[in-house]
């Protein structure tokens, strides 16, 4: 029985810091919407994406308020966005976006976790051509017909749309389009009134890797570290 307490624990425990990890991440995307266009959702379409983001996370909106309020005030952290590029171990390529105060803090933890994982980080250019900047959309799938809503977005940027289950096992559609037309796109979907439950911009890779068990740890380990880093938004690679 104190086996079993300690192993739910320690998943809880998992969890939680999962969980602190996705809205700090979301508290820097508020900040640096507000900072570049205003507090006002009405009149900061950025900052309406990152608020339905939010609610797909389940962060509260307490915590939603006061990010927004402190992001307005004139002592709000100015954060940078930079990425880095690298290889993880059996020829992984990987991508690393980070939201930062301190640039040169950030580059020294991201080189420390790729050596400490028999990784090697590159100069910029050195696997971005690897993969493609894409938007990316997911919608409840409930009452939509994919085929007839893939032929209504396509003259708004619409590239990709597929179907796909949900974290909570609910069907979803993914819907992508180019870098250029992440905007168009967004204020189609908004202007329809469609179910989006949340929307980024990824590194897509144009192809991937399939590795043994023992090679994807030795990269999944990287990647956990470099996703647990509190300057670190997004990891991406060619890992299939």
């Amino acid at each position: 029985m104190g086996r079993d307490f300690e192993n739910r624990k320690g998943a809880m425990m998992a969890r939680w810091d999962r969980m602190a990890k996705v809205f700090t991440r979301i508290t820097k995307d508020i900040t640096m919407a507000v900072k570049s266009g205003g507090p006002n959702i009405d009149s900061n379409p950025t900052l309406r994406r990152i608020m339905q983001n939010a609610r797909a996370a389940n962060m509260p909106k307490d915590k939603v308020e006061i990010a927004i309020k402190r992001a307005s005030g004139a002592e709000a952290v100015d954060y940078e966005e930079l990425v880095y590029e690298g290889y993880a171990p059996h020829g992984i390529a990987v991508l690393v976006e980070t939201a930062t105060d301190n640039p040169t803090r950030t580059i020294a933890n991201v080189r420390m976790h790729f050596n400490k994982c028999n990784g090697n980080i590159g100069a910029t250019g050195s696997v971005n051509y690897l993969f493609k900047r894409m938007g990316v959309f997911k919608l409840t799938a409930a009452g939509l017909a994919s085929d007839e809503l893939e032929l209504e977005l396509i003259d708004d940027g619409l590239e990709e749309l597929e179907s796909d289950t949900g974290e909570n096992g609910e069907a979803i559609l993914v819907l992508r389009c180019a870098f250029a037309d992440f905007g168009t796109l967004a204020a189609a979907l908004e202007k329809r009134n469609l179910p989006v439950i949340s929307s980024a911009l990824e590194y897509l890779p144009l192809n991937t890797t399939a590795l043994s068990e023992e090679q994807e740890a030795d990269v999944l380990k990287l990647i956990d570290r470099l996703e647990q880093d509190d300057d670190v938004q997004n990891v991406f690679h060619t890992l299939a």
